[in-house]
């Protein structure tokens, strides 16, 4: 029976020269320039990132995210997973690396379900790494619930066109084109009745209405970071074969994607939450108060303790999720159930151990000389993008459920005098002679 816990070694040695990499070389583009990540680098910026993603390629690291009959390297969710353990820590890592998101995930769709001139026009671009693209489902009114969406898309001769806003279009901004779901029948239910469509932002009608940060992001405003825009399509028109899949396919095909999303979310969370577990342990030791260092006093001793063992605890659940989806090749119901865990428990576990590696750097874990600030900003986030946590935990629940049966009867199965009642029953002679060894001998004390 194989039942391993390590990584084979020459992946390791990946690993290893990863991690150098990361610090050494990303790090820098971290400090420098936080917020280009996910625009396309000016003339200035490519002598300096061109060469970068060119290593990782040399290393046989770039898009590892689909299989090699997919255009990408087929290291598997495993393998990816163990990735970004090390590449979640820096919005800049997964880009030199060439599996950020948005596009990962836009990527896995046109990879499924585009044509083979979809691949040739967006996907390729995508892998290769020189242009972003965006995900657009949430509207202003309608978040959680895709019964409430109302962008639509009407069939025109051999165009398609859409008119209706959606909000929270991540780097729509940075764009080169779009993946957007919109309802095609309302007749029928959301599940049916949605579409997906490739919409390239350059199309005449597509406007971007304003532009959103995440919270404490306020600084990004002016620049080309990855903002969440409010975006309209009025009249857009784009052609029949920009429909990914058949109509009535956009729900299958959104959860298809959001499910690969949720798991990479939480991957990277373990590399955010490890970062400030490492920050905190660091000034623990440094720093000293009420007459000893403070990683002497207790609290602060929990505090690290609980942090490690929940990273270790959640790190162990991603991978067995990773392996999972490994085996099976699709998402059914039980990926499905341990996905949406992983993803609920990713904003618990970034929430906390960032909170407390922020208290434990005092004042200064509350300024923006310190990391910790944006790492705790964006805690709030992981709780609501792609879905809210409490809707992962009731789809979860749902699926659990299917396993069991209500009680046959008025008590429940693991009622104690009705297991009595039973097992007098079984064990009635024995039971007899018990009484009758009693009576003779007394009762055993």
């Amino acid at each position: 029976m194989a039942w391993e816990f390590c990584t084979d070694p020459d992946f390791q040695k990946k690993l290893d020269w990863m991690k150098t990499f990361v610090k050494e070389e990303i790090e820098p583009l971290e400090v420098l320039w936080p917020e280009l990540h996910h625009a396309k680098p000016s003339p200035w910026l490519r002598p300096v990132i061109d060469p970068l993603k060119a290593r990782v390629k040399e290393m046989g690291l770039w898009a590892t995210h689909l299989g090699p009959e997919l255009g990408g390297k087929g290291f598997g969710q495993v393998k990816l997973a163990l990735m970004n353990e090390i590449l979640g820590a820096y919005n800049w890592a997964p880009t030199i690396f060439g599996v950020q998101g948005p596009d990962t995930g836009n990527a896995e769709v046109l990879a499924h379900y585009g044509t083979e001139e979809q691949k040739a026009k967006y996907l390729q671009p995508l892998l290769e790494g020189e242009l972003f693209s965006t995900f657009s489902m949430t509207e202003p009114q309608a978040g959680a619930d895709p019964s409430y969406l109302k962008t639509r898309a009407v069939r025109d001769g051999d165009e398609w066109v859409i008119n209706g806003e959606k909000f929270f279009a991540s780097n729509a901004s940075n764009a080169a084109f779009i993946v957007l779901l919109a309802i095609t029948d309302p007749d029928v239910k959301v599940t049916k009745g949605a579409s997906m469509f490739l919409v390239p932002t350059d199309t005449p009608g597509f406007e971007i209405l304003r532009q959103t940060c995440v919270m404490g992001g306020e600084h990004d405003m002016d620049t080309e970071a990855c903002t969440h825009p409010h975006v309209r399509f009025d009249n857009v028109r784009v052609p029949a074969e920009n429909l990914i899949g058949a109509p009535g396919e956009g729900f299958l095909i959104a959860q298809t994607r959001l499910s690969g999303g949720r798991i990479h979310h939480a991957m990277r969370t373990i590399a955010i939450c490890q970062r400030a577990l490492d920050m905190m342990c660091e000034r623990a030791l440094s720093r000293s108060s009420f007459g000893s260092l403070i990683s002497e006093k207790q609290t602060v001793q929990q505090a690290i303790a609980d942090s490690y063992a929940e990273i270790q605890q959640f790190r162990l659940y991603v991978l067995y999720t990773a392996w999972q989806i490994d085996q099976a090749k699709e998402y059914n119901s039980n990926i499905r159930r341990d996905i949406a865990l992983c993803k609920t428990f990713a904003y618990k576990l970034h929430r906390d151990v960032v909170e407390r590696a922020v208290h434990i750097h005092g004042a200064l874990g509350c300024s923006n000389e310190m990391p910790l600030g944006r790492m705790w900003m964006e805690a709030p986030t992981q709780g609501v993008m792609d879905g809210p946590y409490e809707v992962h935990q009731a789809t979860a629940s749902r699926i659990i459920l299917r396993d069991y049966r209500p009680s046959p009867g008025l008590w429940p199965t693991e009622w104690l005098p009705g297991k009595v009642e039973e097992a007098s029953k079984k064990h009635a002679k024995a039971l007899a002679e018990q009484a009758e060894y009693e009576r003779i001998h007394g009762r055993k004390r």
